[in-house]
């Protein structure tokens, strides 16, 4: 047996409580997530309707997707507008806010954390919006504009393609502050305050510095945990899309990649060309989240 395969049996050997642990997590892991990702792979190179057995086409849904298919284009164009502008917006407002509520005292702190994150735990939440924006003259933002007189007639929002896409990123944006802004808490309460006492001995004289020298690198794991959080709710935008701009939205204006999935996943039950989709998106999220990874490391330098 070489010896670095009996170094590494003896070394789980030695952890075996550990493994034993660790077994039941990854089990359930490794069946419902990492099997069924492995399927949608091997699925995106087959023709399947869920009727007949999966047909192999090779690289067609993948060639479709890029070459014919114009409306997968305008998903992907929104889909990057939303993370370009959504991801680093929500992740700087979510760090931001939980930096100064962080300072408040114990109560109010409480109180002012549930008003942050209650719009991503409210239920019917697209209502309120629905009635903002509504393309009557009894809508809050048409009502508004008129008695201004800024327009002469009530604008349907929600269904002209010029207002549409923006009116969904900012409801995005206005729902984002959920998980990560309590990550954020959490990281802030753990910094050991004794540091900042260190780093006034070392040289660091404003906020500034102690943010970036000690809060940021003291909480490294809150603030990758956030990225991953943001990164995956930008990409994944199609609630919001669908319950506001409809499905599907006015000359797709308001198309994701996510509902284009679900349009040929659920409703046209082409299901290789919906994996090869999902395997897409798959990747470009698997990708953004190694740059952030790589970005963060420099926190602190």
């Amino acid at each position: 047996m070489p010896p670095s395969l009996s170094r590494r049996l003896g070394e789980i050997k030695k952890n075996r409580q550990s493994y034993v642990l660790m077994a039941p997590y990854m089990i359930l892991f490794a069946l419902f997530t990492v099997l069924p990702v492995c399927m949608a792979i091997a699925i995106s190179f087959t023709n399947f309707n869920l009727l007949e057995f999966p047909k192999w086409v090779g690289w067609h849904n993948y060639t479709r997707m890029f070459l014919e298919d114009e409306i997968f284009l305008i998903a992907v164009k929104n889909t990057f507008l939303f993370a370009g502008i959504v991801g680093p917006i929500s992740y700087m407002m979510c760090f931001v806010f939980a930096w100064l509520v962080n300072e408040l005292k114990p109560r109010t702190r409480a109180l002012m954390t549930l008003f942050f994150y209650a719009p991503s735990i409210s239920g019917n939440v697209f209502f309120i919006w629905q009635i903002i924006f509504s393309g009557d003259r009894y809508g809050y933002v048409n009502g508004f504009l008129l008695d201004l007189g800024i327009i002469n007639s009530p604008i349907i929002f929600l269904r002209n393609e010029t207002y549409v896409l923006w009116i969904v990123l900012l409801v995005q944006l206005w729902l984002s502050l959920g998980v990560s802004f309590l990550a954020f808490i959490a990281g802030l309460q753990t910094v050991d305050r004794s540091l900042f006492e260190a780093g006034a001995v070392d040289g660091i004289r404003n906020r500034w510095q102690e943010l970036w020298y000690i809060t940021l690198p003291a909480m490294r794991p809150q603030l990758l945990f956030g990225a991953v959080m943001q990164i995956t709710a930008s990409f994944a935008v199609a609630d919001v899309s669908t319950q506001l701009a409809g499905f599907p939205s006015v000359n797709y204006a308001a198309h994701t990649i996510v509902t284009h999935l679900e349009d040929y996943g659920t409703i046209r039950f082409e299901m290789g060309y919906a994996s090869s989709i999902a395997t897409v998106l798959f990747i470009v999220m698997v990708g953004a989240n190694v740059v952030v990874q790589k970005l963060l490391r420099k926190v602190g330098e």
